[in-house]
């Protein structure tokens, strides 16, 4: 009697174990958890770690043209900021944050804006007496579905 009890206590645990994988495995294969919003764009946050004294003409090159080229190319622009602190990078970081409906028109933008001419000359210009940018940083987020921006 005992042995079977250990056998039906065995089968048990193996059917619940075989559950919880069979969920957890359903679960990773979905791109998006429960508490991402269903009606997310996709957000990117974008940090520029500028080249030495170059942060306040990559600040130009923003204000100047590439604002206006990102509207140009269907990229909402949710904002920049800066460092406060400086052994956290503010003598030479930017971070933004763009948003996109989702992850195609992402690409369809930034290959757009890439090859706008526009943007070609106004990167070159920028950079006649060297690059501004040493490293790029970027992550992809989705809003939760508690989020007041979505």
């Amino acid at each position: 009697m005992n042995s079977r009890r250990n056998l039906f206590q065995w089968a048990v645990v193996g059917t619940v174990a075989a559950v919880a994988l069979a969920a957890v495995s359903a679960q990773s294969a979905d791109s998006k958890a429960p508490s991402v919003a269903a009606d997310s764009r996709l957000f990117e946050m974008r940090t520029y770690h500028a080249a030495a004294g170059k942060l306040q003409d990559l600040h130009a090159r923003f204000r100047d043209h590439t604002n206006r080229l990102f509207k140009k190319h269907g990229i909402a622009i949710v904002g920049y900021w800066v460092p406060t602190d400086k052994e956290k990078g503010a003598d030479d970081t930017l971070v933004y944050i763009l948003a996109y409906p989702s992850r195609e028109a992402r690409e369809k933008s930034w290959v757009d804006f890439q090859a706008d001419p526009e943007w070609k000359a106004a990167k070159a210009a920028s950079e006649a007496n060297g690059k501004l940018v040493d490293k790029v940083d970027s992550v992809y987020l989705n809003a939760t579905d508690y989020s007041p921006i979505k």
